[in-house]
């Protein structure tokens, strides 16, 4: 039998970490009742402290809510600095490899990363206006699951899915899911049924649905523009880079001589969009 001194000690350092996550814990808690403190991050985090930063209540609510991309750019600018390698371990030319989705007119430039392609490129820029928190709305860090802690976000959370930082359904799908052919009544996928109507979405979405991109992460006006210049703009966020294969169930805002009859797949249907993504009533043109 090992002696009792062993077993002592090792009660002392159990009790010593379980004092010291209390006492981090109960420092945390007091710093998210007061998040002001997270106006200015430095650019070295939190007192360049890996754990402190990452426990910082700009991670959570609310003080995520009204986060600035500068903000969390002070720590994570590595998404916008990093750039993909001209060619891989392997010898393969990133400028030869481009993946199915990426073979559309609108996919134009070099290769480059996920976060840049969101937020830096030149079609980002004119198309879009997305912020971190557009997709990251903050998680408890120690948790890769919706309640699974007194604490932790409940199971009924939008804010992130099972061991995802963002809820995919509700943010990625929105641009990279499936067209919904059926509903739109189309004979074939309109890669294969596009020169039937010309190319162009707005043969019928000219007088069908006018009332759309109307969110403050998108940039309406010159979407439409670059709409009916060149389909791939339209077709590019509505199926053409489409990692899933589901479509996302797109709110059915009204639009001017819609039928006041709903078909039976738009039952049920939201007709607004998220209150986070809604435009000021000014704003808002049909």
């Amino acid at each position: 039998m090992e002696s009792p001194k062993t077993g002592i000690v090792i009660l002392a350092l159990v009790a010593g970490v379980s004092l010291a996550g209390a006492l981090l814990g109960w420092s945390v808690r007091q710093q998210v009742a007061n998040p002001a403190h997270s106006a200015a991050l430095p650019a070295g985090g939190a007192a360049n402290d890996h754990l402190r930063a990452t426990y910082d209540p700009i991670h959570f609510k609310p003080a995520i809510e009204s986060a600035t991309d500068a903000q969390c750019l002070a720590c994570h600018r590595e998404v916008l600095e990093d750039k993909v390698r001209e060619t891989s371990p392997a010898g393969v030319k990133a400028a030869t490899s481009k993946a199915w989705y990426q073979r559309m007119s609108t996919y134009q430039g070099e290769q480059d990363t996920f976060h840049r392609r969101h937020l830096s490129t030149p079609l980002a820029k004119e198309l879009m206006n997305l912020n971190c928190t557009t997709c990251h709305q903050g998680n408890d860090p120690r948790e890769e699951a919706p309640g699974s802690s007194a604490t932790s976000v409940p199971q009924s959370t939008k804010d992130f899915t099972l061991r995802k930082q963002v809820n995919v359904e509700t943010t990625c799908l929105k641009c990279h899911g499936q067209m919904n052919i059926q509903v739109m009544g189309l004979p074939s996928p309109w890669h294969e049924s596009k020169e039937m109507f010309g190319n162009s979405c707005l043969t019928c979405h000219a007088a069908i649905r006018t009332n759309r991109h109307q969110v403050t992460y998108l940039k309406a006006e010159a979407i439409e523009a670059a709409g009916q210049k060149n389909a791939d703009v339209c077709y590019g966020c509505h199926g053409g880079r489409s990692w899933y294969r589901i479509s996302y169930p797109y709110p059915r805002h009204a639009w001017e001589g819609m039928s006041p009859d709903v078909p039976d797949w738009a039952k049920g249907r939201p007709t607004v969009s998220e209150a986070r993504f809604q435009l000021p009533p000014s704003a808002n043109k049909k």
